[in-house]
């Protein structure tokens, strides 16, 4: 499991710019626990919101709960009323000791496991989620200690059962093209120089495995598209009016 680091870390996990001497850091600072310059630490101290959250993800007794970021547990505590075990992921030792600290000597404290690392670089168990997303509340940036520089959001995310059966790999890689330039046509997108040669390499590979011949006098890479786009009636279907079930077809 990897520590957390010392080194100073933007909110991307890169180096973080250094601040002049002249440069004030804001409240933030005044309060020691927090470090929002080496790890872009903003804590919800807002307990409606809080609370607010816990309700719409409807957790049961029976829920495992993963939280990336816990903070100091404002969220953490409610969570745990409701669910039964949370794995807490922080990079920041001082705040996962408070996060400990506030479930200790309570029955909260056996359902509660603190991970302290980079959620990023954490192993954590291979995931193909493929799920509903609805945006549950608009969060101000004033409910967080110091306020951050952008708004957010809360949605829910409620896998599909079962999982439309197709594989994770090809699926990505369906949607990394058809959503490169997502108001370009379908068509349009799978035409570019770099797809068009991928798609032609990957055609001519699975016709070897097959122990098929090469056809390009009757049959090139680009009349393999158009058939199957004219089948699918996508030639002229644009990435960012199409819906999931459409794409899944």
């Amino acid at each position: 499991m990897p520590k957390a680091t010392s080194e100073k870390l933007s909110r991307a996990h890169k180096p973080a710019p250094k601040k002049k001497d002249n440069q004030a850091s804001g409240s933030a600072n005044t309060n020691p626990l927090f470090n929002t310059a080496r790890f872009g630490q903003h804590i919800l101290k807002n307990a409606q919101t809080a609370q607010k959250i816990v309700d719409a993800a409807n957790l049961k007794p029976t829920d495992k709960v993963l939280e990336v970021g816990p903070g100091t547990g404002n969220l953490t505590v409610k969570i745990l009323e409701k669910a039964k075990h949370v794995t807490a992921v922080e990079m920041d030792p001082r705040m996962a000791a408070e996060v400990l600290k506030r479930v200790q000597g309570t029955p909260e404290q056996r359902k509660l496991e603190v991970v302290i690392g980079d959620f990023v670089k954490v192993d954590i168990p291979y995931f193909e989620l493929y799920a509903k997303v609805d945006n549950i509340i608009n969060v101000n940036r004033n409910d967080f200690r110091p306020p951050p520089q952008v708004e957010s959001s809360v949605i829910r995310l409620v896998p599909i059962d079962p999982p439309p059966p197709v594989k994770f790999e090809e699926f990505d890689g369906l949607n990394r093209i058809i959503f490169s330039r997502p108001n370009k046509t379908i068509r349009g997108n799978f035409q570019a120089k770099g797809v068009m040669k991928m798609l032609d390499q990957n055609r001519r590979t699975w016709l070897s495995m097959q122990e098929m011949a090469v056809d390009d006098e009757n049959e090139s890479i680009n009349d393999v598209l158009d058939k199957i786009l004219d089948e699918g009636s996508w030639t002229e279907s644009r990435a960012a009016k199409m819906d999931i079930d459409e794409i899944l077809k």
